[in-house]
């Protein structure tokens, strides 16, 4: 009796697994693509905090060029390749300068990082499709010390 039972459960470990794999695949494939996305905004956010920090203790209107390098290719001669795949100085409008309060005025810099989109390793698997992501404007705004 138990080799008729042995035998009629043999290869069903095999398609349940063949059931199961594509689901343990395609959630894989979610979590390592989210995490590429959470570490490029990541990566764009300290950029962009960068460059703040860098034209704070610029005047005004002054090396806005380089404060663009520094955000697309972390550096401020703009040698090298962008920090991230399809990141460009037309990313990077320019920056503004603003006075706010009235006693004392405080002088701020706002840059940002407009249109940035991310472009999944993988576009479709097992019929799912993953789509590219355009972020939202990341900015960052300090106060100016000139």
């Amino acid at each position: 009796m138990t080799s008729v039972r042995m035998k009629s459960q043999c290869g069903v470990a095999i398609i349940e697994f063949a059931l199961v794999v594509p689901v343990l695949v395609l959630l894989s494939m979610l979590a390592v693509e989210f995490g590429r996305a959470m570490y490029q905004y990541d990566a764009l956010t300290k950029s962009v905090r960068d460059a703040a920090r860098y034209l704070s203790i610029q005047l005004p209107g002054a090396n806005i060029a380089e404060a663009r390098n520094l955000v697309v290719y972390g550096n401020l001669a703009g040698s090298g390749s962008p920090l991230l795949p399809g990141l460009t100085p037309a990313h990077v409008p320019d920056p503004t300068w603003q006075n706010v309060g009235a006693d004392p005025i405080i002088r701020t810099v706002t840059i940002q990082v407009s249109g940035y989109t991310f472009d999944p390793l993988v576009t479709t698997a097992f019929g799912f499709t993953f789509p590219a992501l355009t972020f939202s404007d990341i900015r960052a705004t300090m106060r100016s010390h000139q």
